[in-house]
């Protein structure tokens, strides 16, 4: 799942790899960085054990809690760029999202899931449409389809660097034992 490399050097970025060039901008730059962060959290997270998802060194938020807010957060926002409200679930999911015990292989397969069925969603929309207003959170706040759209890059992004941090200090603290 991580990029591959070749001659020792890894392989560039998703969004400079020249692909998905059959999709407008907008869409292909929110598809690639959600490949960007599928491979990003595969080659810092994948190798953790379940007690070091779970784990909050220096007090920041495991990273169970941000692969299950990329994975979650994606159909909620995804949701309002097709322009419709949450449902229960995805209100319940909402409130799980910082559950305690949770198993790596069940969060990396909730996120493959995610992110595969997010691309399909992304590439639905039509380009003609970015600028069709939307409306986010309980509180109806004003958007547009190109903004959620914008938002679903780089919140996953976001989340993904904070992953990679907590994942950087439990290898390290790893090294040390």
């Amino acid at each position: 799942m991580v990029a591959t490399e070749s001659a020792g050097q890894a392989s560039p970025e998703p969004w400079l790899r020249g692909t998905l060039t059959e999709v407008p901008a907008v869409q292909r730059a929110a598809l690639h960085a959600l490949e960007l962060a599928r491979e990003d959290l595969w080659r810092w997270c994948g190798c953790l054990q379940d007690e070091e998802v779970n784990a909050r060194p220096a007090g920041l938020p495991p990273v169970a809690f941000h692969l299950r807010h990329i994975a979650r957060s994606l159909d909620r926002l995804l949701t309002y760029a097709e322009g419709r409200e949450l449902n229960e679930e995805q209100l319940a999911q909402l409130k799980r999202e910082q559950d305690p015990g949770a198993n790596g292989r069940q969060l990396f397969a909730e996120l493959e899931a995610a992110l595969e069925n997010s691309a399909s969603r992304v590439r639905a929309f039509d380009a003609a449409s970015l600028e069709e207003p939307r409306k986010v959170g309980k509180n109806q706040l004003p958007t547009t389809l190109g903004g959620v759209l914008v938002h679903v890059a780089d919140h996953t992004q976001r989340h993904t660097g904070q992953s990679i941090t907590t994942a950087k200090l439990l290898l390290a603290q790893r090294a040390q034992k």
